[in-house]
């Protein structure tokens, strides 16, 4: 059936969700029925052209703002709580924003929202939160003890699920640290994987996930940071002590190595399970002197440590990172990915040839410096250059339905003790090898291993590598 204006129309207005799309200057272009009905609107020209700030409904505009300006970017949001005000009353919505693209160029956004208000009440009925924030604490903060002067409640200053500050009032703070010239240290952190303990354990055990990440980042930094819920799984550390580079560097390596919050294991009723984090962080004044700017650092260093493998914090240091572009790092997605190794290897003639073709291609994808092979002669060589790293013949032992990722672990130790050692004498930490079959008959493996460890591989990273061992085993 052919996509239609009338069949897209038909489609997008049965929807429920609240859905819209706008510009590159974030200005309406359309809406659906149900965007319509939330707001009590007849028609759609009322928005054509305009802002959420010209519309004048969020009492606090500026995270949607920088939603829409991530999308801009090139970045989705995803399941983000925020709070809108509806014909005076003000309402709790989780929304979602993606890139909108002609070809390769971004020219807009598209977005949806739902309205969460009366199950957050219904589940919540007494505001019930674990106690992480107090009012003598906040009070320490200039900030906080205006605000708690003009009679704004501590339930509504705090994140409803995890008890640290709501994204709004988080956002408002740091921006009221620039306002009075106090330097701090803005962190982005987002839960690695977290769709999966949802999908696999509940979401009773992601919210445990949340709640417990949440307290103990909150406990670490008592006294001296402060720690707000950004939306979904992201969170916020303000951070006034830990502003010079060097103290920003020894903090993190504390938080991920002794501190038991960004690397840790969590028991649910059903199970338990391993919990990591990808943080992002950027100073004010020294790396920017506005909100915006700032903001947009973090943002950067977080998609930075997303593209390389996750579980890692990036501090954004200026002779690095001035030119990383956010649309630079973002990967194409699994099935672009797909079609350039195939087009690639297509163009290629023999197995030598076709192993050289793609290899830069992936490299590129998950970010490695450089692919690896065990042929025949069981050694592990690099594809660029066909230097051998070392003998790793007994790689077999590790293969599992085809496909083996771990850091460099005592069951490799064990069973391929080989290839083990060859990992270790080049210093690699983590590795994610594919076996190249057809039929019953395994003609050599594919490795991409890196020499940082605990580095998470994504389902999109194994499908490419399963994906480019299909196409050269013909």
């Amino acid at each position: 059936m052919e996509m239609t204006v009338e069949l897209f129309d038909s489609i997008i207005n049965t929807s429920q969700d609240c859905v819209f799309w706008k510009d590159s200057e974030r200005r309406f272009l359309g809406v659906n029925q149900a965007f319509l009905d939330y707001y009590g609107f007849e028609s759609a020209d009322i928005l054509i052209g305009r802002t959420d700030e010209d519309m004048g409904w969020h009492s606090d505009p500026e995270p949607f703002k920088q939603d829409e300006l991530r999308a801009l970017a090139g970045r989705s949001t995803y399941k983000v709580q925020g709070k809108c005000i509806i014909r005076g009353e003000e309402r709790d919505i989780v929304a979602s924003k993606r890139p909108l693209y002609d070809g390769d160029r971004i020219v807009g956004l598209v977005g949806s929202f739902i309205d969460i208000t009366d199950v957050l009440r219904q589940k919540n009925p007494m505001g019930g939160r674990q106690e992480v924030y107090t009012i003598d604490k906040l009070r320490k903060y200039s900030f906080f003890d205006r605000i708690i002067d003009k009679k704004i409640s501590l339930g509504e200053i705090l994140d409803p699920l995890t008890g640290v500050i709501s994204r709004s009032y988080a956002v408002q703070f740091a921006q009221s640290l620039i306002d009075e010239h106090r330097p701090f240290t803005f962190t982005m952190i987002d839960l690695d994987n977290f769709k999966y303990f949802n999908d696999t354990f509940g979401h009773g055990a992601g919210d445990s996930v949340l709640i417990t990440v949440s307290g103990g980042l909150a406990r670490y930094t008592d006294g001296y940071g402060i720690v707000g819920r950004f939306g979904g799984d992201e969170l916020l550390l303000i951070d006034l002590h830990n502003t010079a580079r060097k103290d920003k560097r020894s903090f993190f390596e504390r938080l991920y190595s002794d501190a038991c919050v960004l690397r840790t294991n969590i028991e649910f009723e059903n199970g338990s399970s391993y919990i990591t984090a990808t943080s992002g962080a950027a100073s004010y004044p020294e790396d920017a002197d506005n909100f915006d700017d700032l903001f947009g650092l973090i943002d950067k260093m977080l998609y930075l440590g997303k593209s390389r493998g996750r579980n890692c914090y990036s501090v954004y240091d200026p002779e690095k990172h001035k030119n990383v572009e956010i649309k630079k790092l973002a990967n194409p997605g699994v099935f672009s990915s797909m079609q350039r190794l195939r087009a690639a290897a297509d163009g290629a003639e023999g197995f030598e040839e076709k192993l050289r073709a793609v290899a830069p291609l992936l490299a590129e994808g998950l970010q490695l410096s450089e692919l690896y092979y065990v042929g025949s002669d069981g050694k592990l060589r690099a594809v660029s250059n066909n230097d051998v790293m070392g003998e790793a013949s007994d790689i077999v032992g590790l293969m599992e339905e085809d496909m083996f990722y771990d850091n460099t672990s005592e069951r490799m130790e064990k069973d391929a003790p080989l290839f083990y050692a060859a990992l270790k004498n080049n210093g690699f930490e983590s590795v994610m090898s594919a076996a190249i079959r057809k039929g019953e008959l395994v003609s050599g493996y594919l490795v991409c291993a890196v020499k940082r460890g605990m580095r998470i591989w994504q389902e999109n990273e194994r499908a490419l590598l399963y994906y480019l061992a299909g196409l050269l085993a013909g």
